[in-house]
């Protein structure tokens, strides 16, 4: 990964606390994962961003490579990545992901 997209992405990384990597942006999401995506974390009340990376496919070659995750969207928290909704959707009913929310945005 060239230095400048990996230092790229660990700035976006640290400037927001939940991170999501998707097709589109939150307002306008172009992929069905993507709104799904948008739709869990409006829900949960959370202020997050969404980096539109469908036309940056150096981008999501490199998040690929970082993540070891091939798909789209990529979700990160505190800059620890967490997966999409696939994996947070359980989380969230088990109570772990409220947990993981509450110490990021220092609410424990």
């Amino acid at each position: 990964m060239a230095t400048d997209l990996k230092n790229s992405i660990e700035d976006e990384l640290r400037s927001d606390t939940i991170v999501i990597y998707g097709k589109g942006t939150k307002e306008q999401p172009r992929c069905g994962f993507t709104l799904e995506t948008v739709q869990f974390f409006t829900e949960l009340g959370y202020p997050f961003r969404v980096h539109d990376v469908l036309l940056d496919a150096e981008k999501r070659q490199a998040l690929s490579a970082l993540t070891n995750w091939p798909t789209l969207p990529k979700v990160f928290i505190k800059g620890k990545f967490y997966g999409d909704t696939d994996i947070l959707g359980p989380m969230r009913e088990s109570g772990e992901l409220g947990k993981v929310l509450d110490e990021a945005f220092g609410r424990v």
